[in-house]
């Protein structure tokens, strides 16, 4: 499986909510029909057999318990899912629906519903599948205890300063692999502007189609760039809008680039609708900064909140600022073959994190005196040459 199906394969696994609840659908339906074939050989205690009504009763219960249940946990993420859009921002969702929690809750209790239509199906007067019926009512107990635990986490996680928390955490953590990428082998040359070489590009490869980059394959593109010979130029920043018809890569050197090449090029990139926190940790400060310029709002007009999200905003760019990149190198020094991978610059990072809640919140004192005080700290922690950014 190439790079990209393997991407959007782990994106839509990630994503999707109704996947792992049909798995756990069939894996009941198997469990139902195991349990009742060990029934047959496997005698019980006397407090764990049923009679054959007594089963029946039992399982249909269960089954009523599992459909209930599982239409007041879909009831109560549509609920959450409304509440944070109109209090945090909508691009929050896209880690609310990946919550794992909630998939396995739902898969549960889809599993428990199977199973116990599988039992219904293989009672008889003289065969009762009695340690599938204990079964299933340990699965419905389980579904319940999972679905307390969900309640709890989601109820908890309505509070802004746990989502900026959440959403600070995954992009430290997008930023972290990026360091490690630029200090691996195969590493690309990072630079925070356009490279411009001494000739013109050779080929340059255009976008079949519109779309925000949210991942490049790195290690592709450098085993492409050995085996051609050449340097590889990428021209948008991981987070971007490209437009169809823009220039993706940049071809530096004597490479034949025929049809075959730009395809496969174009599938060491992934455009999407939306930019992804797992190559782009300024995605990240873009989501805490519309969580804090909301709060912000005359009609929500809850400057705490702000501060909290400032908190979160600082200590992510604190790692930021005393974690470099390798030096950018110069046009003339740049290693062929290889590769180069523009980055946003500092000063971009710094202007996005803290221009517009200054711009909302100019009026609040704790939001200014917190501002402040971030920004005390991180001219006194950034490297030397982010100090102007901060100044």
């Amino acid at each position: 499986m190439s790079w990209q199906r393997r991407f959007r394969a782990g994106q839509f696994v990630r994503g999707s909510i109704w996947l792992l609840p049909v798995l756990g659908g069939f894996v009941g339906s198997v469990l139902g029909l195991v349990a009742a074939e060990t029934s047959t050989h496997t005698s019980l205690p006397e407090g764990l057999t049923y009679s054959a009504g007594t089963a029946q009763v039992v399982l249909a219960a269960v089954v009523s318990a599992s459909v209930g249940l599982t239409g007041f946990v879909v009831t109560v993420a549509v609920l959450i899912v409304q509440m944070a859009t109109g209090t945090f921002s909508a691009r929050y969702m896209r880690i609310f629906y990946r919550d794992r929690l909630l998939k396995v809750v739902l898969a549960v209790l889809v599993g428990t519903l199977t199973l116990s239509y599988s039992l219904l199906r293989r009672i008889e007067v003289s065969s009762v599948p009695s340690l599938g019926v204990t079964l299933a009512g340990f699965c419905l107990a389980a579904g319940v205890l999972l679905f307390l635990v969900f309640l709890n986490r989601s109820i908890h996680r309505l509070r802004p300063v746990a989502v900026a928390a959440l959403v600070a955490q995954a992009g430290r953590q997008s930023f972290e692999e990026t360091v490690r990428e630029a200090t691996g082998p195969d590493a690309p040359v990072y630079r925070p502007d356009r490279y411009v070489g001494t000739t013109p590009p050779a080929h340059v490869i255009l976008s079949t189609h519109a779309g925000a980059v949210q991942a490049l394959d790195l290690h592709g593109l450098a085993g492409f760039a050995r085996e051609v010979g050449c340097l590889v130029v990428v021209r948008p920043v991981v987070g971007d809008f490209v437009p169809e018809g823009a220039p993706l890569f940049e071809i530096h050197g004597p490479a034949a680039v025929d049809v075959a090449v730009a395809n496969r090029l174009r599938s060491m990139v992934i455009l999407g609708v939306e930019r992804t926190i797992e190559q782009d940790p300024t995605f990240a400060i873009r989501v805490m900064v519309d969580i804090a310029i909301r709060a912000l709002s005359p009609a929500v007009n809850d400057p705490t909140t702000a501060v909290q999200v400032l908190d979160h905003l600082g200590d992510m760019l604190r790692l930021l600022g005393t974690i470099s990149l390798p030096a950018a190198i110069a046009d003339a020094d740049v290693p062929v073959p290889g590769v180069v991978v523009r980055t946003r610059r500092w000063e971009d990072v710094v202007e996005l994190a803290f221009t517009e809640i200054r711009q909302y919140g100019g009026s609040s004192v704790q939001v200014v005196r917190r501002l402040r005080a971030i920004l005390e700290d991180l001219r006194e922690r950034a490297q030397p040459e982010h100090r102007a950014a901060i100044e």
